[in-house]
């Protein structure tokens, strides 16, 4: 008699799983496809030949980098964090998922937020000749 009492159990246990399934799939969220222009600038290039330089920047709560130069212009898109740019002699707070273009001029950028800061760079710099 028991056997009997299993398979209505499991047969009711997968009912109700079924029953709730639409439930559980209609609070997954539902990611599409996006693409979202976060910059347009005109540039000129420095020469015909141009290397393009990729990187990641991270910088500790507080820490201010010396007045530098960077091999070339390009935007700089903000990771995460609160970052204090002066650029050119202009100075602006950018923070997470803004993009601000970086002229090459001499420039200093300051984590002002409160934890770590990260930038990823995208860098035009004029191409270095190629030894053969």
């Amino acid at each position: 008699m028991k056997q009997p009492n299993r398979v209505c159990y499991l047969l009711a246990v997968l009912g109700l799983l079924t029953s709730l399934s639409p439930l559980v799939q209609a609070d997954e969220p539902t990611s599409k496809f996006s693409r979202e222009l976060l910059m347009t600038k005109p540039v000129t290039l420095p020469s015909k030949e141009v290397e393009s330089h990729v990187l990641r920047v991270r910088f500790p709560k507080g820490y201010k980098t010396p007045l530098h130069t960077h091999e070339g212009p390009g935007p700089r898109y903000v990771v995460m964090g609160k970052l204090k740019v002066a650029d050119d002699g202009q100075t602006k707070v950018y923070s997470q998922g803004e993009v601000f273009w970086e002229t090459g001029a001499e420039m200093t950028v300051e984590n002002v937020g409160k934890s770590e800061a990260e930038i990823i760079i995208f860098e035009l710099a004029a191409a270095k000749p190629t030894k053969h």
